[in-house]
């Protein structure tokens, strides 16, 4: 294969390349047997000193990404690529490719509609944000929840990023004017979530929103801006709503340092009379990309006179303990769920391997949150 002089020593990847890029940079969030498993150019906090980041496209799959992986991070030793493994999708049930446009622009977007959905059913609607560096099929394989639709008989839409308005393919979060409603891309993620729910025949009263990373940060914004639109909403890595306001500051705010410059220091409790939409957060406890406080602050933020907290130490199913904070209003209900997983870095808990930032070691964030979403603590 071809060979690149990188600082410490070529590297020679495997399998034929269309193209490919080297970063020099760091992946500093480390999964336990997934050193580096990323498939575009890493930057920001994602790049410091140390480490080298391979990406490309193999030349026998259009569009499919490449995935690295490495036996010893450090020493750049055993680079291996492989292609993602493909979606599969049952029998009877469907994953379109469709686009939206407004006055703020376009965004394409894939919708999953289970086998045993019929017309004239109302069923929910998941909108799934992906992170930086993802896409919707990446996002799709990684939180599983296109098996869990199947199993409910809810939609799933995952609305992409593009590059030309993110060349990391992050969600504008920290932008003012993606901050707010009507205008740039809160207004097209409500308006990709309203054009479904008036063709599919789904619930009004069952629309969530949930993302990683920038993606959750992203829905922190929908549910702040189109609160009559989501019910509930899932944040998993994220940061809160208007938690920064230009590029500086984003870095500032994923690092963990509160506030923006010039404003005081601690987060804004909600009004008694705002409209609350229930949140359930999830956050490795020891990730280094965006600081595990913010998870704290986007709690902090939903309170209200009159609530009360529970908090539950526990053990996933499978190697990974967690935290479990459950905030409930005065009549009982669950309006916030907080989960801090030990051990886990920038990953979504319980993901499957076959997508990107994923720790498959943790209790299954997908399934917590949609039995959160549903109201029910187990779900039948």
């Amino acid at each position: 294969g071809p060979e690149i002089d990188a600082r410490r020593g070529p590297l020679r990847l495997a399998g034929p390349i269309v193209e490919a890029t080297i970063v020099l940079g760091a992946f500093d969030d480390v999964v336990d047997d997934q050193p580096v498993r990323e498939v575009r150019p890493l930057v920001g906090a994602q790049a410091v000193a140390g480490v080298v980041a391979v990406i490309g496209r193999p030349v026998d799959r259009e569009g499919a990404a490449i995935v690295v992986e490495a036996d010893d991070v450090l020493g750049l030793d055993a680079l291996r690529v492989r292609p993602r493994k493909p979606l599969e999708i049952p029998e009877g049930a469907q994953y379109l490719s469709r686009s939206y446009a407004c006055a703020a622009g376009r965004r394409s977007y894939k919708l999953y509609v289970p086998s045993g959905h019929h017309a004239g059913e109302r069923r929910p609607l998941v909108v799934m944000l992906h992170g930086g560096t993802q896409d919707a099929d990446d996002f799709a394989a990684g939180t599983r929840m296109n098996d869990l639709a199947e199993e409910h008989g809810f939609l799933v839409a995952y609305p992409s990023q593009c590059k030309s308005a993110n060349p990391s393919l992050c969600w504008n979060w920290f932008k003012p004017e993606d901050q707010v409603r009507g205008t740039g891309e809160p207004s097209i993620i409500a308006g990709i979530t309203s054009e479904i729910v008036a063709e599919r025949d789904i619930d009004p009263q069952r629309v969530f929103v949930a993302g990683l990373s920038a993606g959750g940060a992203m829905a922190s914004v929908m549910a702040a801006t189109y609160p009559e639109i989501y019910t509930a909403v899932g944040v998993h890595s994220g940061l809160p709503y208007r938690s920064a306001t230009d590029v500086a500051s984003a870095f500032t705010a994923m690092r963990g340092d509160a506030g923006l410059p010039g404003r005081q220091r601690k987060s804004r409790r909600a009004s008694d009379h705002a409209l609350r939409v229930r949140t359930i957060v999830f956050h490795g406890d020891v990730d280094h990309i965006v600081h595990p406080s913010n998870a704290a602050k986007i709690v902090e933020a939903q309170a209200k006179d009159g609530d009360s907290v529970e908090r539950v130490e526990a053990r996933a199913s499978t190697s990974r303990t967690y935290t479990r904070e459950i905030t409930r209003d005065p009549t009982g209900i669950a309006v916030v769920e907080q989960w801090s997983i030990h051990g886990s870095g920038h990953a979504w808990s319980g993901g499957s391997p076959n997508g990107t930032y994923t720790d498959p070691h943790g209790p299954d964030a997908s399934r917590e949150m949609l039995r959160f979403f549903l109201r029910h603590e187990v779900m039948e």
